[in-house]
């Protein structure tokens, strides 16, 4: 490998760890004709597969060149940094030489958009053909959308992929004016419509056509920045339940804003990224996605932002005390998933469980529930009598007492004294 192509790498690599969007989960292309990779591998960046393994992909842009100039983004035009940009065959090199090595398992492709939305389309598109048609490459390949290209170009690519995803940037468009003027969430809703119903359509010719190629198999994403314009968590999530419902999405991801300029509108230099934000926001998605819980119960009007020192499910469960206990021996599903300390395997487990007689607390425990935090929401075949009902805060405080986060770097006694 030349020096200048490791040059490019460092810069472009670097360049692209801001995107988070980059899951491998969903694929399922399989090695064909003595070919090279296998798609039932995948997500040098790491990342998970729906089955919880961890994988890692080649994660970089075709070029940090950009006509646009977001306030956010590292690569905007007017900021002063070291360009550089791939040809194609010098893509589809990497990638090769990477897999061949073993040190990835797929490929993560976005870009800059340089002269305009199809000349950088055009090209991403000439990267994913070349390896797939003359490298016999069938490892997974995730795709950045341009916004603006054309939709031919857009289904093209489409055929060789296994993701595509295209970031939404802010939750709001009044947030995407202030820092992006120049864009709109038009601009990424039309491209997002448009793949959803190019796959609805591909499923439905494969019931007539039994060699219809696939298109997109792993569906397609987007991403959030969080912490660079005001929203309030109501916001964000709101959107992100429209984005679920409207565009059929296998992920929305929010990545925490970390500063990179001296912007009065954002953050300021030196400001820590807000992780602790971006975790509940992912467990506000995680319950929307697989736990059955609507936007709205645990984001409105009156309670606008998620709390810092418990996780959202809590936070639901000690509003509504009015629900508990549930009795764990004769609740419905959907119900025991609401309780806190209680996930959808064990949930599933004390489904199973209980059809052999009733459930007491030390078979509670064997399943994995966390007990110590459910207990306060439940009851079972031998939960002892108590004569005091404690109220929401007293249960939040016993609870912060017993545990410990990682985000917080104040010991929870300590905080419970003030």
């Amino acid at each position: 490998m030349s020096e200048r192509l490791i040059q490019k790498l460092n810069i472009l690599a670097d360049a692209a760890k801001y995107d988070v969007s980059c899951s491998s989960s969903g694929s399922d292309r399989k090695n064909t004709n003595k070919g090279v990779g296998n798609g039932h591998q995948s997500g040098i960046c790491h990342t998970y597969t729906e089955d919880g393994r961890c994988v890692s992909l080649l994660k970089i842009l075709l070029t940090n060149h950009c006509i646009f100039d977001c306030a956010y983004c590292v690569s905007r035009r007017s900021n002063d940094i070291e360009r550089a940009a791939f040809t194609v065959d010098e893509v589809v090199e990497l990638t090769m030489n990477f897999y061949r090595r073993n040190y990835i398992e797929g490929l993560f492709l976005s870009s800059g958009i340089f002269k305009n939305a199809d000349f950088t389309m055009e090209r991403l598109l000439r990267v994913v053909k070349k390896l797939r048609l003359e490298e016999n490459y069938n490892g997974y390949i995730h795709l950045k959308t341009i916004p603006g290209a054309s939709d031919e170009l857009i289904t093209e690519a489409g055929l060789y992929v296994d993701r595509m995803s295209i970031n939404l940037e802010m939750p709001t468009e009044v947030g995407l004016k202030l820092l992006a003027p120049e864009k709109s969430h038009q601009d990424v809703i039309k491209p997002l419509g448009f793949i959803k119903n190019q796959i609805v359509q591909f499923k439905e010719e494969k019931k007539l056509i039994k060699s219809v190629p696939k298109f997109v198999p792993a569906g397609q994403s987007t991403q959030m920045v969080v912490g660079a314009t005001p929203e309030t968590d109501k916001d964000i999530m709101y959107t992100a339940a429209n984005f679920y419902k409207s565009f059929s999405l296998k992920r929305v991801y929010y990545s925490g804003y970390i500063p990179i300029s001296n912007d009065s509108r954002m953050p300021i230099l030196g400001s820590q990224p807000p992780l602790l934000r971006e975790n509940r926001l992912y467990q506000t998605d995680w319950l929307m996605r697989f736990y059955g819980f609507d936007v709205k119960e645990l984001l409105n009007d009156n309670n606008p932002h998620l709390d810092t020192d418990i996780d959202p499910k809590l936070s639901w469960a000690l509003r509504n005390m009015h629900l508990f206990p549930i009795d764990i021996n004769t609740a419905d599903y959907q119900m025991i998933l609401r309780i806190p300390g209680i996930g959808v395997g064990s949930a599933q487990k004390i489904i199973q469980a209980r059809k052999f007689g009733k459930l007491y607390i030390h078979q509670l425990k064997k399943i994995g529930i966390a007990y110590n935090r459910a207990k306060h929401f439940i009851t079972c075949a031998d939960t002892p009598f108590q004569l005091k009902d404690f109220q929401s805060h007293q249960i939040k405080g016993f609870i912060l007492a017993e545990s410990q986060s990682k985000y917080l770097k104040t010991p929870n006694e300590q905080l419970l004294l003030f």
